[in-house]
């Protein structure tokens, strides 16, 4: 009975990898020649007892240039993650796969939630939001605060 876990899982996980993929290419065909959209960051829903936690991967991304709001059963979180500056040395690069830019990331929310109640922190390039759980959910975009630390 174990077994079939791993497996799910698995298949749960490239699910959700073709699902970001196809968000991507969709979000570059709606804005062609924008940088407003340069990369979507990765996220992870888990829920307990009480609570239903989404954790996003925003590494380089400040608390000033990160907005976090819902709206109806959506998570919206749009930020920008500036590229280094350079030192004035002109150089060749000989790699560069690390995205820099403005992003938009929507998440749907599939279980009711108090997000009112939210909270959420942002440390060491992961964005943690938590919500309680409810039995009814309503409407209407709110913003959620975000703290350091």
């Amino acid at each position: 009975m174990f077994r079939a876990v791993g497996p799910m899982l698995e298949i749960a996980r490239i699910q959700s990898e073709i699902n970001r993929l196809f968000d991507n290419l969709l979000e570059l065909e709606e804005a062609p020649g924008e940088g407003s959209r340069a990369w979507i960051p990765n996220a992870d829903i888990s829920e307990g007892p009480e609570h239903l936690a989404v954790q996003v991967e925003l590494p380089g991304v400040t608390l000033a240039e990160l907005t976090l709001s819902v709206d109806g059963g959506n998570i919206i979180i749009r930020g920008a993650k500036k590229a280094p500056l350079a030192d004035g040395v002109v150089r060749r690069t000989h790699l560069g796969e690390r995205a820099f830019g403005g992003f938009e990331r929507i998440i749907s929310l599939t279980a009711p939630i108090n997000t009112h109640k939210a909270a959420a922190t942002l440390r060491d390039g992961l964005l943690i939001i938590l919500f309680p759980k409810v039995d009814n959910r309503r409407g209407g975009e709110v913003r959620i605060p975000v703290t350091e630390g």
